[in-house]
This record gives C-alpha cells, sequence and structure tokens, in this order.
C-alpha cells in the first residue's frame, strides 16, 4: 500500500508539472520574442534570441501611448470593480433578508440573463447607445462593465449571505444601529473573502477586455492598454516584436496583482466549498 501510494503521488506530481508546462510555454515564447526583431521572429519563433535588447519595449511605451492607456485601464478597472461590488453586495443582501416572489423571479432573471452571449446583445447595445450618444466615454463603459458584471456578483453573494445568521443583524439595530449601518458594519465585513474573489475575478476580466472597449471607445486617447496593442496592425504587416512587447507590458500590471492576491482568491474558494 505504501508503493502504491507513492506511485501515485509521483504520477499527481508529474501530470501537474506537465500541465504547467503546457500553460507557461506560450509565456516564455511570448517574452523571449519580445526581444527579437520582426525577421528572426518570423525566421524561428521558437529560437533564442541572440540579445536581451529593449528597443522593442521603448517603442512599444512610446507608440501605445502606456502611461494614458495604463490610467484609462486603471480607472475604468477600479471603478467597475468597486461598484460591481457594492451594488451586488447590497443586491443580494436584499434578496435574502426580503425573500417575496418578486425578488425570487428577480433574482432568478439575473441568474438566467448569464447564460445569454455578449455577441448576441452588442450590434443592438452600440447602436441604441451610438443613438444616444453615450459612446466614446469612460463612464459608459464603467455602467456597461456595471450591468454585465453584477449577475454572476449577485448570485455568488447570495448564496454567502445566506450563512450570515439574522441574529447578528437584529443585535446591531438593537444596540442602535440603522439598516444601512447594519449593512455596512456587519455583513459587508463578514463578505471581505468573497469580495476580494469577486473583485479578482472581474479585474481579471474588466482589464483583459478587448471586444466591449472596442465597440465603445473610438477615440483613441480613450483606449485601454488592450486597445492599444491593436496600433501595431498594419494594414499589410504586422510589428511582431514591439507587438510581444507590448503584450508583456499590457499582462504585467495584472500578473503582479494576481500574484499579491492570490491567497484570497483560495480563502474565498476556500469558504465557497465548506458552505
Amino acid at each position: 500500500m505504501a508503493r502504491n501510494k507513492f506511485m501515485s503521488q509521483w504520477i499527481k506530481f508529474i501530470l501537474m508539472a506537465v500541465g504547467l508546462i503546457l500553460f507557461i510555454i506560450p509565456f516564455i515564447f511570448l517574452i523571449l520574442n519580445s526581444f527579437k526583431e520582426n525577421k528572426d521572429i518570423t525566421s524561428n519563433p521558437l529560437a533564442l534570441p541572440s540579445s536581451l535588447d529593449f528597443s522593442n519595449y521603448k517603442l512599444a511605451f512610446d507608440k501605445m501611448g502606456y502611461l494614458s492607456a495604463f490610467s484609462n485601464s486603471l480607472i475604468i478597472t477600479v471603478c467597475s470593480v468597486l461598484l460591481i461590488a457594492l451594488f451586488a453586495a447590497m443586491t443580494a443582501h436584499y434578496f435574502v433578508r426580503n425573500n417575496t416572489k418578486f425578488n425570487q423571479y428577480t433574482f432568478l432573471l439575473m441568474v438566467a440573463s448569464m447564460i445569454i452571449p455578449f455577441q448576441a446583445i452588442m450590434i443592438p447595445l452600440v447602436k441604441i447607445y451610438g443613438s444616444l450618444d453615450m459612446l466614446n466615454s469612460k463612464w459608459s463603459l464603467i455602467y456597461m462593465y456595471i450591468g454585465f458584471g453584477s449577475s454572476l456578483a449577485v448570485f455568488i453573494y447570495h448564496g454567502f449571505v445566506k450563512a450570515i445568521p439574522a441574529e447578528l443583524e437584529e443585535a446591531a439595530m438593537i444596540d442602535g444601529c440603522t439598516p444601512v449601518q447594519t449593512f455596512f458594519r456587519i455583513v459587508f465585513p463578514v463578505l471581505m473573502p468573497t469580495t476580494a474573489t469577486i473583485a479578482i475575478l472581474n479585474v481579471l476580466w474588466i482589464w483583459n477586455d478587448f471586444l466591449l472597449p472596442s465597440l465603445v471607445l473610438i477615440n483613441p486617447e480613450a483606449r485601454t492598454l488592450p486597445l492599444s496593442t491593436f496600433s501595431f496592425y498594419g494594414t499589410y504587416t504586422v510589428d511582431y516584436g514591439p507587438l510581444m512587447a507590448s503584450l508583456v507590458l499590457t499582462i504585467l500590471p495584472i500578473v503582479v496583482v494576481y500574484l499579491f492576491a492570490q491567497k484570497y482568491i483560495i480563502q474565498g474558494v476556500m469558504q465557497g466549498s465548506i458552505k
């Protein structure tokens, strides 16, 4: 039995190592090709770079307007994630504590809306908001992200709010707290691990999103980082070296955020599995 257990552990380790290698190989080639010239990439994209030339990064930084695009992505992501977390937590709390038929059907409609693909509504969306002159604005994009991201967040919060004893809120209200104070002082702090998980998932989605910003943000000064990488595509040519460098610069901030916040993701998932 000890031998079988040892073999099973080694098999699991080998499978996990293979999965890690398959997952990380594209990122390794992305980084390696970001130091090459176009001719070297097209001739042999799998070869190692002859030298660590950072000219592609300098060109990418200047051509994509990195600081402006970074600030646009940061504003859109932070505002969208904060508002999604706040509104979704309040909505889920209201649905749980006021379990009427209307709220039950509304919650079911929000859950059902998650199966609707964005591609099915993007043309009517652009047409309607274009007729209202609400395109080409970061705030319109934030408003849309709140609408698209709230359903999943409400669904996740709903299960966790049900696990919070109502007696905690009743005790706070007996001590003189208003319903709003009870939510922000009692309920919302308890939901912090869930909030961290929802925030990180939405940050990964919104920061890396290309399709919705490409439909809304027409002005080059309002572009996000993923949209700025498109500036290296010409009519007949592609600057592969600067393009690879721009992709590295785009994903680097979100990778750093994920590395610092991964413990909160694990904590939220663990709590969800226990519940």
